[in-house]
């Protein structure tokens, strides 16, 4: 190639992908800085690594700063590296033929070394540069000759290369900035603002200083005493990415402070974290995870809206904000970022590809934070509740949505709260102190911890010093028929069904009175048709009745169903109406049974309302049933 501006055409396909690169490749424009930035990078680690094999010394990083420059007369965006710099050969090799990484040749020719981390492997991260700009152009002078070379083109027509004057190895790479259309606002890339952010979302952790030069005020100084001081502006440069990532400092160099400040920075969150998780993982595949556990939900996080998912680095360089596929839905209420060197990434670097390595960081991710919750449970109890009172709902939601598969995962730290105690125990604690005799899990569902501890059905278990779970949340007795047992230990409801914790003689005693009173009890029966079953308990020591359900459907799942949005047919457990063998109330219905079996189809009526009440269930007709009582105590 002559020394002249002629023009040269891409290489073969090399038209149509560039179309393809600037149409349909990067889903936002914004993303060619982070390209362009991540190439001068590539090129000042290859300067850096040639100079540590030829023995030389005197390159430090600071020296090797990126600089971005801002035109705004003349509309260019530049970025400057004191990388290796390319010749004019490599211009054409590297800049002529679209897809031709010298960053991957690089890496390959070096991938002996283990310490080299190189960003840009497909080629194509420069060509970004024409999403945005109608021209670029490329000054570079190589490390290994004399003369410079400018390599400009204005898209797929082609480029031209010609020698230029520059004084400094390295690559300066121009960028005209397109005119801004009604559909895109082209002038963001020209306001130094907007860069910085940029920058800092995508670039931070590059570990060259990244400077601009930026316009800032202060008060003059021959006014700075009057009463209406004078500003003037005056320009800075500045450093605008951290350089070295928080999360790969070692643990005894990062402070409590230092992971606070940086969650609620990255996170726009004014609470501390609950919980840090910091680990380095090397094997099947290598990553570093810095993970928080917040300590209240975000606003929105109970909602449709809320949108899950780790940030996602790839030696530093940000690739996804959030990636949904790191994060079980159970745990999406985790915070951080992976940093991962390991997984295949798409041609734009902007979507992963699902390969084996995603799969296996996501479930060590996953193990990792029920180990990290479990240590906090047994040392922590204090913080632990906390967090379990944030987001104990979504470990629950965890095992019902996968009808039970993620029980072993996540029933360790569940949460409920106990009839003796009062207080939050787990199905661990409640194991350990069972009886020998005790086979079940005992449980009772409601509004709140007082009304439940109020219900008759619990004086039985009161009584025999059994502990009972008591939940109120309505998908709590849904997670138990899921998970169907725990350690070997079945659920039970102490609601439905019966029991069995009557003594032989209990039990020969009370089939005896069922067999006395069979065509009373079957004629209540009959005045609650379509209703309630009537029969008589084994489970109330004081109370005169309550209600119990048969089947599938508990009484508070009734509730609960039926208050579902769009709910068309409504769901009704199978009631039953317990009356107590012992209490006064049964000798009255006995006897009034005997006198006037219409009075006596008033007082049942009157006592499945009460057992209404006591469960928490609506009346149909509350006027009727206030004028029986009022009948009654005439």
């Amino acid at each position: 190639m002559a020394d002249t501006a002629a023009k040269c055409e891409f290489k073969a396909e090399s038209k149509r992908l560039l179309d393809l690169m600037i149409n349909s490749i990067y889903t936002h424009k914004e993303i060619f800085l982070r390209e362009i930035i991540s190439n001068a990078s590539d090129a000042s680690d290859k300067r850096y690594y040639n100079a540590l094999q030829k023995g030389e010394s005197g390159l430090n990083r600071d020296e090797m700063a990126i600089i971005i420059t801002i035109d705004k007369d003349n509309r260019t965006l530049s970025v400057a590296d004191k990388g290796c710099g390319m010749n004019k050969e490599e211009l054409a090799e590297n800049l002529g033929t679209i897809a031709k990484s010298g960053s991957l040749n690089f890496k390959k020719a070096m991938e002996k070394q283990d310490d080299i981390d190189i960003i840009g492997q497909f080629g194509v991260g420069f060509y970004s540069a024409f999403m945005v700009s109608d021209k670029v152009e490329v000054r570079s002078k190589s490390e290994n000759e004399q003369q410079a070379y400018s390599w400009v083109s204005e898209g797929a027509d082609g480029y031209t290369i010609t020698p230029c004057d520059k004084a400094e190895t390295g690559t300066e790479i121009i960028m005209h900035i397109k005119p801004s259309t009604e559909e895109e606002d082209y002038e963001q890339f020209l306001d130094a603002y907007e860069i910085e952010r940029l920058i800092k979302r995508y670039s931070d952790y590059i570990h060259y200083p990244i400077k601009m030069l930026m316009e800032k005020s202060r008060i003059k100084e021959d006014t700075k005493d009057s009463e209406k001081p004078e500003y003037e502006t005056y320009s800075e440069w500045e450093t605008l990415n951290s350089m070295i990532p928080l999360w790969k400092k070692p643990k005894n160099e990062v402070s409590e402070e230092d992971y606070k400040n940086f969650y609620q920075e990255k996170f726009h969150d004014y609470n501390e974290p609950l919980k840090v998780i910091h680990s380095s993982t090397e094997g099947a595949a290598t990553y570093t995870a810095l993970l928080f556990i917040p300590s209240k939900p975000a606003y929105d996080y109970y909602t449709k809206d809320y949108e899950k998912g780790l940030q996602l680095y790839s030696n530093g360089v940000l690739i996804m904000d959030k990636c949904a596929d790191l994060l079980p839905d159970h745990f999406s209420f985790v915070k951080g970022i992976v940093d991962s060197q390991d997984l295949s990434l798409n041609i734009s670097r902007e979507m992963l590809q699902h390969d084996r390595q995603l799969k296996i960081i996501a479930g060590n991710l996953e193990k990792k934070i029920k180990s990290e919750l479990l240590t906090m449970l047994k040392n922590d109890r204090e913080n632990y509740e906390k967090f379990y009172a944030s987001f104990g709902l979504q470990l629950k939601y965890g095992i019902y949505n996968s009808y039970g598969m993620k029980k072993d995962l996540l029933a360790d730290l569940l949460l409920f709260y106990s009839s003796k105690e009062k207080k939050l125990i787990s199905l661990a604690e409640y194991v350990e102190r069972m009886g020998e005799e005790q086979k079940d899990i005992y449980y009772i569902g409601g509004a709140s911890v007082e009304q439940i501890d109020r219900l008759p059905q619990t004086e039985l278990l009161k009584d025999k010093n059994y502990e009972v779970l008591y939940l109120i949340d309505a998908v709590d007795e849904f997670v138990f028929k899921v998970m169907q047992n725990y350690k070997e230990k079945s659920f039970k409801s102490i609601v439905d069904g019966d029991l069995d914790l009557e003594s032989a003689e209990e039990k020969e005693a009370t089939q005896k009175k069922i067999d006395e009173n069979k065509e009373m009890l079957d004629y209540l029966t009959e005045c609650l048709t379509g209703r309630a079953k009537v029969k008589l308990s084994n489970r109330l020591k004081t109370h005169p009745v309550c209600l119990s359900a048969e089947g599938n459907i508990s009484l508070e799942m009734e509730k609960l169903l039926n208050a579902m949005p769009n709910q068309k047919n409504e769901i009704k457990a199978t009631q039953v109406l317990e009356i107590n063998g012992d209490h006064p109330i049964f000798e009255t219905l006995c006897r009034v049974y005997k006198e006037d079996k219409e009075k006596a189809k008033d007082y049942i009526n009157i006592l499945y309302v009460q057992a209404l009440l006591i469960e928490g269930f609506a009346v149909e007709d509350p006027i009727t049933y206030c004028n029986a009582v009022c009948e009654l105590m005439k």
